[in-house]
């Protein structure tokens, strides 16, 4: 209840929360040690280490078992990307998300695209939201829950109708029980400080290169900036460049550090 409740308090337009996603314990304990104030998961990162591609294809089970390994090694909330909910249905949506609380989240983000090519109807995503709402009433935990409006991912439509429809969508999931809201792919600053003036409640943006600082976006109004599956992909790399380098030179100066087996050890102290 405390974590949850701090969490809401957090978010604050024109001081903007930023959120490290991590992909594994491992990577919430290391940006724990880092004075992040919470950590927020990435789907597709969390996916990845555990075996599957991004898109839902993450079994609920191991989902949940990866966010109990991560609450367990953090003392800051946890709010989890939950995709569209693990349910085929609204109802089955309240299913999981109290099964997500049960791990010791206070947060999750439920997004209103389908596979990155459709949305849902607003009626259908908003029941979603309902029914997440009411999960979390059920077990007592006032979960943050960030809507994601998916339409600038999806594209189709024209800059005009895309934020209308972004706007309409927000409100209604508002309306439905949703806490903050999250155009996922929206970058462009003026239109990012044209959605927050129109959106009554905190505006999530995700960070990406090219994108204005924290202070700019504080100023357009944002209240959270998120990582998403930049992080993860930055690892990724990073790792894949070394392995790369130490192939084709047989050389193993790639493989100096900065972060060194001790270090590793005393995030799980």
């Amino acid at each position: 209840m405390d974590k949850a409740r701090h969490f809401h308090a957090l978010h604050r337009a024109g001081r903007p929360l930023l959120l490290p996603n991590a992909w594994d314990a491992g990577s919430a304990a290391m940006f724990a040690g880092m004075d992040f104030a919470a950590i927020a998961t990435t789907s597709g990162g969390l996916a990845w280490s555990l075996g599957h591609a991004d898109g839902e294809q993450l079994p609920l089970r191991e989902l949940l078992a990866a966010v109990r390994r991560i609450v367990r090694v953090v003392d800051v909330p946890v709010t989890v990307d939950f995709e569209a909910g693990f349910g085929t249905t609204p109802a089955r949506v309240g299913e999981s998300v109290r099964a997500l609380l049960d791990t010791g989240a206070v947060g999750l983000n439920l997004e209103d695209g389908i596979a990155h090519a459709s949305l849902r109807s607003l009626d259908d995503a908003a029941a979603r939201i309902a029914a997440a709402r009411s999960a979390a009433e059920g077990v007592g935990i006032p979960a943050f829950i960030n809507a994601r409006v998916d339409g600038w991912i999806v594209g189709g439509m024209t800059a005009d109708a895309l934020f209308e429809d972004g706007v309409r969508r927000a409100r209604a999931y508002l309306d439905a029980g949703a806490d903050g809201i999250y155009p996922i792919a929206l970058a462009e600053p003026a239109t990012i400080g044209e959605f927050c003036a129109a959106v009554a409640a905190p505006v999530n943006i995700g960070a990406r290169p090219g994108l204005p600082d924290l202070a700019a976006l504080g100023r357009l109004g944002v209240a959270r900036v998120s990582t998403a599956t930049r992080l993860a992909m930055l690892a990724l790399s990073a790792a894949r460049d070394a392995a790369q380098a130490m192939r084709d030179t047989g050389g193993f100066d790639v493989l100096a550090s900065g972060v060194g087996y001790d270090d590793v050890q005393q995030w799980f102290d």
